[in-house]
């Protein structure tokens, strides 16, 4: 790779920033700047920051302390257009292209070429064929962008940002859907773009990627910066070691330190070679042969990082993408396949989701109703609701999770965050499951709500319920997992035990550095 010169234009210097979202503080005196013609790599685990200090410079965030220049000047983007104007161009990882316009319409939307006030279609064309080819793309950019792979959509993304002719570009995770000569072609360009004095600010969760494109690495960690350096003075330990910078609290060891689940309990779950294509099997899997067991009163911890395929494994294991999956899955001994989450939870799985206000709750509704939501069989006779049973129901829950609300017919938008995961989790406890699979179960809650969290998971142990485990903060997945398997690009890529786990190896594994 060229490295760039110390005395390169500085493009993007951001001094003392922070942010706060309310009363809470996100980013806290950050530091960060761009040269010319390098690569400067933001790593940090999930929450980090990092994403927050990318919206503050594409204009998403507006508010914000401390200061920052763009290309040597005081600047305060008031919208993403208006860092376009100032030469950001940012390549989000969550695609903002609209599927039912062309290819053409998506890289000039907003900005058409037009001659004497009529679109010139020929030019229009004509330019974006340049940026298809120079990306080795050959499709038509009349087609629509929802006939296209969700490969080919992420790298018309690229081709967007580009086509804006910026020289400060920022790439959060832009290989996510690309395989591996699309990724080497992505690599080439960089090299390019380098060449042309373009500076690059580059979010990646693959330590193979910070290791071949990296000039400069800043590193951030619960919202401060830790450290800046040349990338060959951070090699891969004590990288990771700046990344996690903690151990698990000695206080809260209690779950960790009890006695583990012996190897002769017996299997309650299992999954064998197990894929999910949520795009359909025409497209790339999520999930790439993944096998895991999880025993009798044992909880497994789901380690990985953003785009690790956790989400979507818990999703094609509880049947939210149908038959788009392969591989086997046992419960109790027996094979099943739901069809959807409905066979799931009849047939004894049950999936908290990591987003409770979306796909968790009905926030219009009262305690009452949402306890009993996938549990409304159970509360019906003859095909009519029977209140007694439901209000019985949600007064389990409110004594078994020490919920507070000011009555069981209080709205859940009205509760804290963390009664509102209680209820959330209440409803699935509600159809007794054999398998509860949690995909973040203490994300936006606080200390206290966490607290009471862990205890129930040590009490749902000791009744001999199996708990599938997903959380993004390495402390708590050691605290309550007995055993950890780790993902990284869709596959099982490291299993730990209670002996073997350290925050480190978590790490390593998750970013796909070599055991």
């Amino acid at each position: 790779m060229i490295s760039p010169s110390h005395s390169a234009p500085v493009l993007v210097e951001m001094s003392a920033i922070g942010k706060r979202f309310g009363s809470v503080g996100v980013l806290d005196n950050i530091g960060f700047e761009l040269r010319a013609g390098e690569v400067h790599v933001l790593a940090g685990e999930n929450g980090a920051g990092k994403s927050t200090l990318i919206k503050i410079l594409a204009g998403v965030h507006q508010e914000f302390d401390g200061e920052l220049r763009i290309h040597g000047k005081a600047a305060r983007p008031r919208s993403p257009l208006h860092a376009t104007q100032l030469g950001v161009a940012v390549i989000h990882q969550e695609m903002s292209l609209i599927p039912s316009m062309t290819v053409a319409d998506n890289l000039f939307l907003g900005r058409l070429p037009s001659h004497f006030g009529v679109v010139d279609r020929r030019r229009q064309f004509a330019d974006t064929r340049k940026w298809l080819d120079r990306l080795g793309l050959n499709i038509d950019p009349g087609q629509a962008i929802e006939s296209l792979s969700i490969a080919t959509q992420q790298l018309i993304e690229i081709a967007k940002a580009l086509s804006l002719n910026a020289r400060i570009i920022v790439m959060d995770e832009p290989t996510s859907a690309l395989n591996v000569s699309e990724t080497e072609r992505l690599f080439d360009l960089i090299v390019n773009l380098k060449r042309d004095g373009c500076g690059i600010i580059y979010i990646s969760h693959k330590m193979y990627e910070i290791q071949q494109l990296a000039d400069r690495i800043t590193i951030l960690r619960n919202g401060k910066s830790v450290a800046t350096a040349a990338a060959a003075d951070l090699p891969t330990s004590k990288l990771i070691r700046l990344m996690v910078g903690r151990e698990v609290e000695p206080a809260m060891r209690r779950s960790f330190d009890a006695k583990p689940i012996g190897k002769s309990q017996p299997n309650r779950f299992a999954i064998r070679n197990f894929s999910v294509y949520p795009q359909g099997k025409s497209q790339a899997a999520a999930v790439n042969q993944a096998s895991l067991t999880v025993r009798s009163g044992e909880v497994v911890g789901l380690g990985g990082l953003q785009g690790s395929g956790i989400s979507q494994l818990f999703g094609g294991i509880f049947g939210a993408y149908g038959g788009n999956v392969t591989g086997e899955r046992t419960l109790n001994g027996r094979q099943i396949a739901p069809a959807n989450p409905r066979q799931a939870t009849r047939q004894g799985l049950a999936l908290l989701t990591n987003d409770r206000k979306r796909s968790g709750l009905v926030m219009s509704q009262s305690v009452i109703s949402n306890t009993t939501l996938a549990s409304l069989e159970q509360h019906c006779r003859l095909g009519w609701l029977i209140k007694s049973s439901e209000y019985n129901a949600a007064r389990r829950t409110r004594d078994a999770m020490s919920l507070h609300s000011a009555s069981l017919d209080q709205e859940v938008s009205l509760l804290s965050g963390g009664n509102q995961q209680k209820v959330a989790i209440g409803k699935w406890l509600e159809t007794q499951p054999d398998l509860l699979m949690l995909d973040e179960p203490t994300r936006g809650i606080d200390v206290g709500a966490k607290q009471q969290i862990y205890e129930l998971i040590e009490q749902w142990k000791s009744e001999g319920l199996s708990i599938l485990l997903s959380t993004s903060e390495i402390p708590e997945l050691m605290l309550l997992s007995d055993r950890i398997y780790v993902m990284h690009s869709g596959s099982v890529s490291a299993e730990f035990n209670r002996d073997t786990a350290s925050p480190e190896k978590i790490m390593e594994a998750a970013m796909g550095a070599r055991q």
